[in-house]
């Protein structure tokens, strides 16, 4: 079955280029953004598994905790990870999972047969401190993930998981962002002391709270 957000991110155990892992272990009190790729030494994977790697330090700023799944073994990851360092100027500074067996892959549902029987097709989940699904995004192999924009739903997702807001379209970090119907005018007086504006009853803006 399909996981669907709000659902928990199931456990597992799991062999990975860094050794065995518990992956609610590994996540402690992070979030996570687990991504998987259909096998090792794939053109556009490589180039992703290559971005992730310079940009981390970005992850490791907003407590996120980054881990990629192939259903290769180990020792292919290995070789794989000489290249991507190679090829993208990188070092790569976070587990892949070894899912030979598919275990992995089909308790995440990332085995679509309509796009393959045998690969796993090119998933993305964001996984909160409280281990529920919070994003999922699922991409052909010949389309490679635009990793600013996951940045960027972190961003909105850290900021609505704190205070009584959402975000708009195209929403960037520092920009305003819209009061939930659910809080009433008097209560957004109170919530948000750089005050709003009301553009409809239902569309709020305020100044982004947490700045």
């Amino acid at each position: 079955m399909a996981l669907r957000l709000g659902d928990e991110a199931p456990n597992f155990q799991a062999e990975t280029s860094e050794g065995k892992i518990d992956f609610h272990e590994y996540l402690g009190q992070s979030w996570g953004i687990l991504f998987s790729h259909p096998k090792d030494y794939t053109p556009v994977c490589t180039t992703e598994l290559g971005y992730v790697s310079k940009i981390k330090p970005e992850f490791e700023k907003r407590n996120v905790k980054v881990i990629a799944l192939s259903v290769d073994p180990v020792d292919s990851h290995k070789g794989w990870i000489s290249d991507i360092n190679e090829t993208q100027s990188t070092t790569v500074n976070y587990p892949i999972i070894a899912d030979a067996d598919k275990k992995v892959s089909n308790l995440y549902d990332m085995i679509h047969p309509n796009a393959s029987e045998t690969t796993t097709v090119r998933s993305v989940f964001v996984i909160g401190p409280d281990k529920k699904v919070k994003l999922t995004l699922t991409y052909p192999a010949s389309t490679g993930r635009n990793f600013d924009e996951l940045l960027r739903v972190i961003d909105s997702l850290q900021l609505t998981s704190q205070f009584s807001v959402a975000t708009p379209a195209n929403w960037k970090h520092g920009e305003d962002t819209i009061i939930v119907p659910s809080v009433s005018d008097e209560d957004a007086k109170k919530k948000f002391p750089k005050g709003f504006r009301t553009i409809k009853p239902y569309l709020r803006y305020t100044p982004q709270p947490n700045l």
